[in-house]
């Protein structure tokens, strides 16, 4: 069983690694869904770290149909990683009608060799997944990252389990998405995944001693200016060890 651990920092990404983590996808923005971390955090995280790294490769928060800027943008971040030493992307572009821009996908996977790609939850957003499956098989993506078209995987545990049947070992199809401590046996019985993707979070309260009763968080009323999200690495471990015992 693999485990990638989505993180968003450098202290989540070092503690994911500590948890027994076989890779990261790196990203910025959770509440967005995830869009592409700053080069500076990408390069200390490659110092630091010895597992593999795969880096989001996200313009925005929204929908998957990108303008030409974007697509340029996401050209340039994938230069980037590849410049800065990481061992794969994780993108999906989609056309307004629901099916995977294989022209533009393909694109973004010759620039990104010899990365590995992952095709991210933008499959999820697909009008027929198992149209969807072939495309990203033909156009040479590594894995697909996916809840069964629903918000939870484990809400789409019958889906997963027939693109994994389908595949054929063609593409590796990695269960994400409400993966934890209480899902990730049935998840992986059901489905037969050989890979996971979860996110065992945990916040950890700033230690600013100083603080400004009067802001409880730059943009928010949640005090998130003193929650700072993290990943606990023993929440890793348990889920692992879940994993494995199916």
């Amino acid at each position: 069983m693999k485990i990638e651990i989505v993180v968003y920092n450098i202290e989540s990404a070092l503690k994911a690694q500590a948890g027994g983590a076989d890779r990261i996808e790196l990203c910025d923005n959770p509440g967005e869904g995830g869009t592409t971390p700053s080069a500076g955090t990408i390069g200390i995280i490659r110092e630091k770290l010895n597992i593999q790294i795969y880096v989001m490769i996200r313009p925005r928060g929204g929908d998957f149909f990108y303008s030409d800027d974007e697509f340029l943008s996401m050209k340039k971040d994938i230069e980037t990683c590849k410049h800065l030493g990481v061992d794969g992307v994780v993108f999906g572009i989609l056309k307004a009608d629901g099916t995977i821009d294989q022209a533009r996908c393909d694109e973004l996977i010759s620039l990104a060799l010899p990365m590995k790609v992952t095709c991210h939850r933008a499959f999820d957003m697909t009008c027929d997944p198992f149209e969807a499956l072939e495309a990203c098989i033909k156009i040479g993506f590594e894995r697909i990252l996916t809840a069964g078209q629903q918000a939870k995987a484990i809400l789409g545990v019958e889906l997963i389990a027939q693109l994994i049947q389908k595949s054929k070992g063609r593409i590796v199809i990695m269960p994400g998405s409400g993966v934890n401590e209480n899902t990730v046996a049935e998840i992986v019985s059901k489905t037969k995944a050989t890979e996971i993707h979860f996110s065992a979070t945990a916040l950890r309260s700033s230690e600013m001693k100083y603080r400004n009763a009067d802001i409880a968080g730059m943009g928010s009323e949640e005090g998130s200016e003193f929650n700072l999200r993290t990943v606990d690495p023993e929440r890793v471990k348990k889920i692992r060890e879940l994993a494995e015992s199916v």
